[in-house]
């Protein structure tokens, strides 16, 4: 049964803001031992913010002594109504630096409302007067996190974080999603253009592209899900990586597979050598671009496979 916030006596009150700035120094020491090692600037920045709120802390211990004693009430947000749920970031791994500053702010921004309203609701001078010099001071939380941020995040700091962020991007998003479109893009030509050239029916070559693509993805799904957790290597939630190689399979199958709509064979044909051609020019560019490897080689490397499992394709649907 939770209660009302009107209901909460002085002494409750006050065991619950300690409750609140203890649990809000966590979470920032979270963050901070989360970010650590690929933002360290921003991990400082969270650090500080964590001193801050034990500090906080520190003062309301003081005043409850004083008033109600050392034995403390357990009551916690989730025993009040209308605190905000929190969803528990802190716990996610990798953990996004800007849904970090994001969470950040909206406890900043609850915090001061908390006070705000507990100064309201006590009648003893010396804790209204706590509350509210609590209060202005998570109402300078905000412009208080922007200082530490400008003096944390120098333009060398930014640039070393931005880097960090292309590499988490690198391993999470991009390497898992150009693994699976260049699998989709090339492993599905050999079955798609056996079919073509051994029946010349396009309904059949399509019918046979659009399995390859579709079972290639699922297996490629489950490989990448399955390959590691995310946990040591940071590459980030396994679903992620998962769904993103999956999708990237089949859409890579699927490029050359959907021209075989078309029932003239020959122009089908025609138009899926030529998505080909463009789906290997695409690959190439994107590893050129992510993955720091030069064009010409990148070209090399994908055509050259490509265009083996082409031939291999269209010898076995030929002989």
């Amino acid at each position: 049964m939770l209660k009302r916030f009107k209901d909460l006596t002085e002494r409750e009150i006050l065991a619950l803001a300690i409750q609140n700035e203890e649990e809000d120094g966590r979470v920032y020491g979270e963050f901070a031992d989360a970010l650590k090692e690929t933002y360290p600037a921003t991990a400082q920045m969270f650090e500080e913010m964590r001193e801050e709120e034990a500090v906080h802390r520190d003062r309301l211990f003081a005043m409850f002594r004083e008033r109600f004693g050392e034995r403390i009430p357990p009551i916690r947000r989730e025993n009040v109504r209308g605190f905000l749920q929190r969803r528990p970031l802190w716990l996610v791994r990798p953990l996004r630096v800007n849904a970090a500053r994001k969470h950040a702010q909206l406890m900043e921004m609850e915090a001061v409302r908390f006070y705000h309203r507990a100064a309201q609701r006590v009648t003893d001078a010396g804790i209204r007067e706590l509350l509210n010099k609590l209060g202005d001071e998570e109402r300078k939380h905000t412009a208080t996190a922007g200082e530490l941020e400008e003096k944390h995040l120098t333009d060398d700091a930014r640039a070393k974080e931005d880097e960090s962020h292309k590499k988490l991007f690198l391993l999470q998003i991009v390497q898992p999603g150009l693994a699976g479109l260049m699998d989709g893009s090339v492993s599905t030509l050999a079955p798609l253009f056996a079919a073509a050239f051994a029946t010349h029916n396009s309904w059949d070559a399509f019918r046979v592209g659009l399995a390859a693509s579709l079972g290639a993805g699922i297996s490629m799904a489950f490989a990448e899900s399955q390959s590691d957790d995310g946990s040591l290597t940071g590459r980030g939630s396994p679903f992620i990586r998962g769904t993103a190689t999956g999708l990237m399979t089949t859409a890579g199958g699927l490029g050359h597979a959907l021209p075989f709509l078309i029932s003239n064979f020959h122009v089908a044909t025609l138009l899926a050598v030529i998505v080909v051609a463009i789906e290997l020019v695409a690959i190439a560019y994107i590893r050129n671009r992510y993955m720091d490897t030069p064009f010409l080689q990148a070209t090399f490397q994908v055509v050259v496979g490509g265009i083996l499992v082409f031939l291999t394709g269209w010898w076995i649907g030929s002989s």
